[in-house]
């Protein structure tokens, strides 16, 4: 499947995956922009997934800019997120590294723990949430739909990656 990008969306993705390359990590599109690529919305902002750490792949990617965009930096959660303006309106781009989410019953805050992207994406709610965009050189623009959510939105279905009653924990 083809993915309509603006100009500016691209150059943004270039040099993320620019710092994703100097870092040897692997970095993807992922999530409500991917699926709202696909459904023809507009978007104002993206999530980045890395195999690695986040808030250091914001640092690099916002050095790449000649504008050197400030870093907003969530410790708590272990994401960094940079605005880069469009033709004055802000293009949010948040960073997180890949992670794994458990969960305990008297609790309803994660244990969160560094993990896989395979992890990451099944830790998200529903399939169409789940595709991913490769940054790095060997993927960069491809497709990756490891549940079949292209299917789920044709059919108009949400479905969860894992059964809904452990999605929703």
């Amino acid at each position: 499947m083809e993915i309509n990008y603006t100009r500016e969306e691209q150059f943004i993705f270039k040099k993320i995956g620019e710092a994703a390359e100097e870092l040897n990590q692997p970095a993807f599109i992922i999530g409500g922009f991917v699926r709202d690529k696909i459904l023809a919305r507009p978007v104002k902002d993206v999530d980045i997934v890395v195999a690695g750490d986040g808030i250091e792949l914001a640092k690099k990617t916002a050095l790449k800019f000649q504008s050197k965009p400030e870093v907003a930096i969530f410790k708590n959660f272990g994401t960094a997120q940079i605005k880069i303006y469009l033709h004055e309106s802000p293009f949010e781009i948040e960073f997180v590294g890949a992670r794994k989410e458990s969960y305990r019953s008297h609790s309803r805050k994660p244990d969160v723990l560094p993990g896989s992207i395979e992890e990451d994406t099944m830790s998200r709610d529903f399939t169409i949430n789940t595709m991913a965009i490769g940054l790095n050189k060997s993927d960069f623009g491809k497709l990756i739909d490891p549940l079949n959510a292209i299917t789920d939105i044709g059919n108009k279905i949400l479905k969860t990656p894992l059964p809904p009653d452990q999605t929703f924990i």
